[in-house]
């Protein structure tokens, strides 16, 4: 009995020896790395936007569970989420959101403060956001999906917390075509229209 133990694990050894000199292909839970993926600010504005003398707030957007994390969502069809396997973003949907909204207005040059909670800003104003769309859809039958982005936003007003104005902002762009790099450049696109939209709107709506 002892020597038939003593051989399976000399066997196991070889095995496990074997394996690692393979490249460790056959053990579980090892894999190719996913490709990081990052999206732009937008960074040019009409100069027709008037100079605002206030500063802002931009608080991280909400988004329900299946966009709440850093993977990169897509729909096979309407009721249906799923994700690419081999590719993520480089930190969570809504916190990248934020930061890209954040570089957006400063890139405006037509603000005198904006930035995240965190730092402690003294704001006029805070901009709340929902991340309701933010995925690669394939409803048709040719494989190549169409990006949709939908953000909510609302401005309230500090230190009253009253809501001074709301809309939603949304895009729909097809990839050129069905490889990844086009995919994430329909994001960008999208994504971007979205964040012009939307910070031309808060600098310039009437309530602020």
């Amino acid at each position: 009995m002892t020597g038939h133990i003593k051989t399976n694990a000399g066997a196991l050894s070889v095995l496990c020896l074997a394996l690692l000199m393979a490249g460790c292909t056959a053990l579980p839970g090892i894999g190719k790395a996913p490709d990081l993926y990052n999206l732009t600010p937008k960074s040019t504005f009409t100069a027709s936007i008037e100079p605002v003398d206030w500063q802002l707030v931009v608080e991280e957007p909400l988004a329900s569970g299946g966009l709440d994390n850093n993977r990169i969502a897509l729909r096979p069809k309407q009721t249906q989420l799923k994700y690419f396997a081999d590719a993520r973003w480089t930190e969570r949907a809504p916190k990248m959101v934020q930061t890209l909204l954040i570089e957006s207005f400063e890139n405006s040059g037509k603000i005198v403060g904006v930035g995240r909670q965190a730092i402690g800003l003294r704001s006029n104003f805070n901009l709340k956001t929902e991340l309701r769309e933010f995925q690669a859809e394939y409803f048709n039958n040719d494989g190549v999906p169409v990006i949709h982005v939908r953000i909510n936003a609302k401005i309230v007003r500090q230190p009253r917390q009253m809501i001074v104005a709301s809309k939603t902002f949304t895009s729909r762009l097809p990839a050129a075509d069905a490889n990844m790099a086009s995919i994430i450049a329909a994001f960008d696109d999208a994504l971007g229209r979205v964040l012009k939209n939307l910070v031309y709107w808060a600098l310039t709506a009437p309530e602020t």
